[in-house]
């Protein structure tokens, strides 16, 4: 369990807010917007309208107590960027702030942020690669070249072990889970059968998937 602030509550902050809350943590809301506030507020731990460029308001929350600060301001760059520095100037331990684009990031990483996070470019990169392909359910890029995908077992597996296909050696993928539904087993053994009615959790290159999958 993590105690988190997140200032700002456009969207995003209101779907980090919740999300946070719903994963057990302790939750603490900013903004100037009190008819946000009032919408938020029996979702989280507490709630407060106040503007999170001012040190003072800032100073009352108690900034170091907090595990993660999430800048969350909108559109307003120069108030996202004021945020950041004071949050980090005031003692934040950890600092996870958003941006709509490269310069804006190199300027919040400069200023203070641990972490950007650009919401509307890695969700739209997301859904790009799983409506691209006709055979990728979900997807999560972990580096430049690799990333995790949720694929169907290939039809010529079904009836034969890991160890049978030679997985990491033959097609470069390394299997993490098998997807039954809603159930997940992690982790699968070597000597465990595919069934084409699973779908498989797997980290590999792009270029190896495709191969798999079309």
């Amino acid at each position: 369990m993590k105690s988190v602030l997140i200032i700002g509550l456009g969207r995003f902050g209101t779907y980090m807010a919740k999300k946070f809350t719903e994963l057990g943590n302790h939750v603490m809301v900013l903004d100037n917007d009190e008819e946000k506030i009032n919408e938020i507020l029996p979702f989280v731990t507490s709630a407060q309208i106040g503007d999170g460029t001012k040190a003072a308001v800032l100073e009352s929350l108690g900034i170091d107590n907090f595990d993660i600060c999430v800048v969350s301001v909108g559109e307003n760059f120069q108030a996202s960027l004021e945020a950041t520095s004071l949050l980090k100037e005031g003692g934040a331990k950890f600092v996870l702030s958003r941006a709509s684009t490269e310069i804006q990031a190199k300027f919040l990483l400069r200023n203070g942020a641990d972490e950007v996070v650009f919401a509307e470019k890695e969700m739209a990169e997301r859904l790009a690669v799983k409506y691209s392909a006709n055979n990728i359910f979900d997807y999560i890029q972990l580096t430049p070249e690799y990333a995790i995908y949720e694929i169907p077992t290939p039809k010529s597996w079904e009836g034969k072990t890991i160890r049978d296909k030679g997985v990491r050696a033959k097609y470069n993928l390394n299997i993490l889970a098998i997807k039954r539904g809603s159930n997940l087993v992690p982790l699968p053994a070597p000597d465990y059968v595919f069934s084409s009615a699973e779908r498989l959790i797997v980290m590999c290159r792009r270029a190896d998937v495709d191969k798999l999958v079309h």
